[in-house]
């Protein structure tokens, strides 16, 4: 029971970094589409951005995140300088390597974005993503940094300080955006954007992710790390894991391969769309819903089993195969309580939210409110999306990185198998809700086929979690057609004081949109709670104490 409560505040601490920083990067989006919108220009951009993540990921970044702390947990344990040698080591080579990859990176930029882009690109859309990804290619080596800063922290127990680091990335990108429009206004396009403007975004999008890493150079000399150069890498377990990691970058590969498709689905997209001259819909449209789409997993999840991660890995490294199987379990009953609510609420609200978020300068209009139906295909998908997150650092705690490849493989098969016809079977303003809603369906079977695998190999107590998680599904499905009622009638109400037909997205009107996502998120999530209380489902009495337990109020009656 200590173990879970300290799983919990862990995560409630990570919980209030992850919410203050997702909410000034839903700032940042909002500022960065009211300066360039939705269309091709906004693409531009949102491509040159992503090729760092991208390469960064695909290189380094998921070997980092998912190998990594297991060892640097083990090491810490067992090399008499509680691991400082070995993450010294380890630091100075991804620093290394990413630094070479940035150079590389940008020399190549009209390649990589060749790759990404689609083909009907005229030469101008071309050369801005290219001159957009070569100022925000540099941002690889930052990447770097900040995944080994924020592991080594998380290894030795310090883990909220990642999380509100990118707060400091977002405040840059938001005082870049308000110059941007200062100076350009908000009607800026293809045609007319300035080779300096073009500057400015990239330069400060990298500088924002630039010191995202650096600020968490002094958390570390306060938790007790000490830098230092340490000569030689033989030695040290730097070979071991590099096998390890093997695995995870072929793991990431696949999905890169798949994110390709998507990519280049996406900006065919809006190329489509501008041709048609329907609402403007493409890989920034993606992006920003898919965004939305990840706010309740990194809030819930990643919190939940980032604190979990640690305690699994001690348990696997003691060859503990049930207490591993037990934090597997935790872990996947408690992301259910909360992330189940969560998909509702977007389901029901996602296009007002999408409205309130978005829809502002050069995103006004039903751009804005396209975003939130392509939020409600992706909110299809956030259970087991969330589920598989789960089940994958179970078999990392192993050390098993193999069996995680060949899911994925399998996973980017059925999601490029039901995008693909779903994007050509769909109308032109129908495209990217249609890759979304591919999203989610292959995420459904992937969840049943992983689950089954992790089975042969832990001893979950499937039958336990699966009854769980059937009675919060039917709590929540109720709960959503509550809450789509609610809209409903609250629509029709608007409609006729205001004389006029009302769209269930409220396009144009923030406004009454926000009203309307809290009236119907509000009720939906009443009614689940209620449901689950009448289902008697155990955990959500946990998810009760964890949310009152962060809420001064709430916490101060609690004790009394």
């Amino acid at each position: 029971m200590s173990e879970q409560a300290g799983v919990l505040r862990s995560s409630a601490l990570m919980a209030v970094g992850t919410i203050t920083s997702r909410a000034t990067g839903l700032v940042r989006d909002m500022a960065l589409v009211a300066a360039i919108g939705f269309g091709t220009l906004a693409d531009t951009y949102s491509l040159g951005n992503s090729l760092p993540n991208i390469i960064y990921i695909l290189v380094a970044g998921g070997a980092l995140n998912a190998v990594f702390i297991p060892q640097l947990v083990r090491h810490m344990k067992d090399d008499a300088d509680g691991g400082h040698g070995y993450a010294n080591r380890l630091l100075r080579l991804v620093s290394m390597v990413t630094l070479a990859l940035s150079v590389v990176a940008v020399i190549a930029a009209p390649w990589i974005v060749h790759l990404y882009a689609t083909s009907q690109y005229s030469a101008r859309e071309f050369g801005l993503a290219v001159a957009f990804a070569r100022l925000c290619l540099p941002q690889i080596l930052f990447y770097g940094l900040y995944t080994m800063f924020s592991q080594i922290l998380n290894a030795r127990g310090h883990f909220g300080s990642p999380m509100f680091a990118p707060i400091v990335n977002n405040i840059v990108v938001i005082f870049a955006c308000f110059a941007f429009l200062w100076v350009a206004g908000d009607q800026v396009s293809v045609a007319t954007i300035t080779d300096s403007e073009v500057l400015w975004l990239g330069v400060m999008t990298t500088m924002g992710v630039a010191l995202q890493a650096l600020v968490l150079v002094p958390v570390l000399l306060r938790s007790g790390f000490r830098f230092g150069y340490m000569r030689g890498l033989r030695g040290f377990g730097l070979a071991h894991t590099g096998r390890l990691a093997l695995w995870t970058i072929g793991l990431v590969l696949i999905n890169q391969l798949g994110f390709i498709v998507v990519t280049r689905l996406a900006t065919l997209a809006n190329v489509l769309a501008s041709e048609a001259n329907v609402v403007a819909q493409g890989l920034t449209t993606y992006q920003k819903a898919y965004l939305v789409f990840m706010l309740p997993h990194s809030v819930i999840t990643i919190s939940i089993m980032t604190a979990l991660l640690p305690r699994m890995s001690r348990a696997a490294a003691a060859k503990d195969d049930h207490k591993v199987a037990a934090y597997v379990s935790d872990g996947m009953r408690m992301v259910s309580v909360l992330i189940i609510p969560a998909a509702v609420c977007l389901g029901v609200a996602g296009p007002m939210i999408a409205t309130v978020i978005f829809g502002f300068g050069a995103g006004s209009g039903i751009a804005a409110t396209y975003a939130g139906l392509v939020v409600v295909a992706f909110a299809l998908g956030l259970l087991p999306f969330s589920l598989f997150y789960v089940l994958l650092r179970g078999w990392y705690s192993l050390e098993d990185t193999r069996t995680p490849f060949f899911l994925t493989i399998v996973y980017n098969i059925l999601m490029v198998g039901f995008s693909l016809p779903l994007f050509y079977a769909a109308p032109v303003e129908s495209k990217v809700l249609a890759l979304a809603l591919g999203y989610s369906m292959a995420y459904w079977v992937t969840l049943v086929i992983a689950w089954a695998v992790l089975r042969r190999r832990l001893p979950i107590p499937s039958r336990r979690i699966l009854w769980v998680v059937l009675r919060l599904l039917v709590a929540g499905v109720i709960a959503a057609l509550a809450g789509l009622v609610v809209n409903l009638v609250f629509t029709t109400f608007i409609s006729s004081r205001r004389g006029e037909v009302v769209a269930l997205g409220f396009v144009g009107l923030p406004g009454w949109a926000l009203v309307a996502a809290i009236l119907c998120s509000v009720v939906a999530v009443v009614v689940y709670v209620g449901l689950a209380w009448l289902f008697r489902v155990p955990d959500i009495a946990q998810a009760g104490a964890l949310v009152a337990g962060r809420i001064p109020g709430l916490r101060n009656r609690r004790g009394a």
